[in-house]
């Protein structure tokens, strides 16, 4: 996540997204995807806190569809939020999803105040894990879970040329890390039963996918609807991706993790 000195994700980056990955949604898979996130979970009757929580088409999902008592979503650019708000508003939940405006660091919440917490692709944009993992402990009740995906990379190396050059194309404030770096900063902040899936061979056929549609029958809609240079921007950004999603190094993942109930 960023400041509001610089505002990565405007309406027309948003467009752009949820023209390509669904309306409400500005990370891969839609619905089907969240579901893959909360594949074994009960979040019915629950509190749930969504860090990074965009324009708030999956808080209307939890809400809806997993019949989460409460979300509150948090992001640190206010243009989504301002987006988030109005699409609570129009499906009537602004009584159960609050959205709240949050400066980078830690969550500014008591501890034990939520029984899930819940993230889609957004902790990428924060570089320190384990401090945020500790914060995530912090907040959720005991037997409390934390069920996020993200953007990992393959290893602690440098990123290779490849890699390097999709990032600047992206010109979003990535901090990547392997799987393997989750894993023991979740152990570290406390965390029992984590599991780790690895989704690259899923996104690697999508994101090919979304990239010839791009090229192809949505361009004109990406034209309409965020500009010539943004829509064919982004074009760019999608074939770099494709590169490292081919070679393994660009690793979406999901994890879960629960916080130990009081003995």
């Amino acid at each position: 996540m960023t400041s509001q000195e610089h505002i990565e994700y405007d309406d027309r980056f948003t467009a752009l997204l949820e023209t390509v990955w669904g309306d409400g949604f500005l990370s891969p898979g839609g619905p089907q995807e969240v579901a893959k996130v909360l594949e074994g979970s009960d979040i019915s009757g629950k509190r749930v806190l969504d860090i990074g929580c965009g324009v708030g088409g999956i808080d209307i999902l939890l809400i809806n569809e997993y019949q989460a008592a409460h979300v509150t979503g948090i992001d640190v650019e206010e243009p989504v939020l301002v987006q988030s708000r109005h699409r609570a508003d129009c499906e009537g939940l602004s009584d159960r999803i609050t959205y709240q405006l949050v400066e980078p660091g830690p969550l500014p919440f008591a501890d034990e105040t939520y029984d899930v917490v819940f993230s889609k692709d957004a902790m990428i944009h924060i570089p320190d894990k384990a401090a945020l993992f500790k914060d995530v402990f912090r907040v959720l009740n005991p037997g409390g879970i934390f069920l996020a995906s993200d953007w990992m990379r393959c290893d602690n190396n440098p990123p290779s040329k490849e890699m390097q050059t999709y990032i600047e194309t992206e010109g979003l404030s990535f901090d990547m890390a392997p799987p393997e770096n989750y894993a023991a900063a979740l152990q570290e902040a406390g965390f029992q039963d984590i599991t780790l899936r690895d989704r690259n061979s899923w996104y690697a056929a999508l994101g090919r996918n979304e990239y010839e549609q791009m090229k192809g029958p949505l361009y004109q809609t990406l034209v309409d609807r965020a500009g010539q240079a943004e829509a064919d921007r982004n074009i760019e950004v999608w074939r770099t991706m494709c590169v490292v999603l081919d070679s393994g190094e660009l690793r979406p993942g999901h994890m879960k993790a629960v916080k130990p109930p009081v003995k």
